[in-house]
């Protein structure tokens, strides 16, 4: 093997040996000195270049630009998971017939859907949903992510909430969480305009809570406007702290009049 080739190998050993006993800070240092050798590696994006040892470089790039992108889910880090993914994007669009498919493929896919979705940009969901083949579609990983977006669209936010107890892998907890977290908080936003109080029970139930303690919480760290008081949800204080917006009624009628005898001027 290429002595390049086998320093990046062990290096890679070393960051999965980091990874595996959860030393995120070595992970990080060594993910960085892995994307610095990988350059020197013609064979790889861009250039493509026909060498020796081609395919295992690009299997290995692959491989590791895969690790990054779980590394920066288990880091929360949006940023890097972002620009890790469009590394490791040329790897699947354009390594087909160079290289054997990832196993991994698929659910990274499907986790870069979640991610989308969870940032709200979903020209952008459904334009990396149409450059996968159909066969995709029938993946669990890029299933669990179509109906996700479908159930966020109708607004079924319980269908929503209840899909955080079946994420098809473990790296999409992390932002099933964060969906979670924005469909309570539009549910939340939406109740307190709709209602004066709700009781605790239909409360819990509307943001699909399971106990008293995790309702608490919530109002606690999110909404400490509520009051919490007689086996209620008081969100008249949260309406009282919202200033009431004045329409200038009279500047509006002036503007209008004004309109209207710059029409008449025209006409």
């Amino acid at each position: 093997m290429d002595p390049k080739l086998t320093e990046v190998a062990q290096m890679f050993a070393r960051f999965k040996a980091a990874y595996a006993r959860n030393d995120l800070d070595a992970c990080v240092t060594l993910l960085s000195q892995l994307k610095v050798q990988l350059t020197k590696f013609p064979s790889l994006p861009p250039l493509f270049q026909q060498t020796p040892n081609a395919v295992e470089e690009l299997k290995l790039a692959r491989d590791i630009y895969e690790h990054a992108v779980v590394l920066s889910v288990k880091l929360e880090d949006q940023d890097a998971f972002e620009r890790d993914f469009c590394q490791l994007k040329p790897y699947y669009m354009d390594t087909c017939g160079i290289i054997p498919p990832s196993p991994e493929e698929y659910p990274i896919l499907g986790l870069n859907l979640l991610r989308l979705l969870v940032q709200n940009r979903i020209a952008e969901f459904h334009t990396e949903l149409e450059l996968l083949p159909v066969k995709a579609l029938e993946h669990p990983c890029i299933k669990h992510a179509v109906e996700l977006e479908q159930s966020f669209m109708e607004g079924a936010y319980n269908r929503v909430l209840s899909a955080r107890q079946a994420v098809p892998h473990e790296t999409y907890v992390y932002f099933m969480d964060l969906l979670a977290k924005t469909v309570r908080d539009e549910i939340a936003g939406c109740s307190e305009k709709g209602y004066d109080s709700l009781s605790i029970s239909d409360a819990k139930q509307m943001l699909m809570f399971t106990s008293d303690q995790e309702l608490h919480q919530y109002i606690t760290e999110e909404h400490p406007e509520w009051e919490i008081k007689n086996g209620s949800v008081f969100f008249q204080k949260a309406k009282e702290s919202q200033p009431c917006k004045e329409i200038p009624s009279l500047q509006l009628i002036n503007q209008t009049l004004s309109y209207a005898r710059e029409l008449e001027r025209i006409v």
